[in-house]
């Protein structure tokens, strides 16, 4: 892992300078982690946030009843926790790796102090703020408003970008979860899409066949 170009790549600290990059190398550290490996629990004192240089972490609540729901699946480059630095400091949800994952750990004391010192790295800390919040209302929209064939259709077409056919990246069981429903309406909703000539799945492997149809369906509300 390229922790440098790692940094470069992430929201948070894209354009900052190679001064600041070196600042953030020297509080930074690396994390392995096995899947399972329980990163932090809700409530837990936040004494950092997090990069994902490799393998993938699930962020989950976990309802009264001990039933879990995913809120984010984060991926290589991107960052979690980092809100839970500020304000009252606690972690908000769960954390925990899916699979083997190096990761990149910001102390929350030696960042914040870095943040009072370098300006450009908090104008960017402000704006990755700003992204999570609009990402968050997103969410909340899509789970409030959209059926689940609109979630669906909205994550497939989301993951494809340019491509046509891709691999999930997580079990549709964790997907299910991610997209607020149970497995077997998220199974009986790719079977309707498979049918309705819209997707064609094997196994993992999704290709899209009509993504105007697929568009559509992730534009209408319930």
């Amino acid at each position: 892992m390229d922790t440098r170009q790692l940094l470069k790549q992430n929201f948070l600290f894209a354009g900052v300078s190679e001064e600041d990059l070196d600042e953030l190398l020297a509080i930074c550290r690396k994390k392995n982690h096995t899947r399972g490996d329980l990163l932090f629990s809700d409530g837990d004192e936040a004494e950092g946030f997090f990069i994902v240089g490799s393998g993938k972490v699930k962020v989950f609540k976990l309802s009264p009843e001990g039933k879990e729901r995913i809120l984010h699946i984060v991926h290589p480059g991107s960052s979690f926790a980092e809100a839970a630095i500020f304000g009252n400091g606690l972690y908000p949800a769960y954390a925990e790796p899916l699979e083997k994952s190096q990761l990149l750990f910001f102390p929350r004391d030696e960042f914040l102090g870095l943040l009072h010192r370098r300006s450009q790295l908090a104008i960017n800390m402000i704006g990755g703020l700003s992204r999570f919040l609009r990402q968050f209302a997103s969410q909340i929209e899509e789970l409030t408003f959209k059926d689940v064939p609109a979630r669906l259709a909205r994550y497939l077409l989301d993951l494809a970008g340019d491509q046509s056919s891709f691999d999930l990246p997580i079990s549709k069981t964790q997907l299910a979860s991610n997209l607020g429903t149970v497995s077997e309406t998220l199974s009986r909703t790719l079977r309707k899409f498979s049918d309705e000539g819209c997707i064609k799945v094997e196994g993992k492997k999704i290709t899209i066949l009509d993504a105007d149809r697929l568009e559509d369906l992730a534009e209408s509300y319930t």
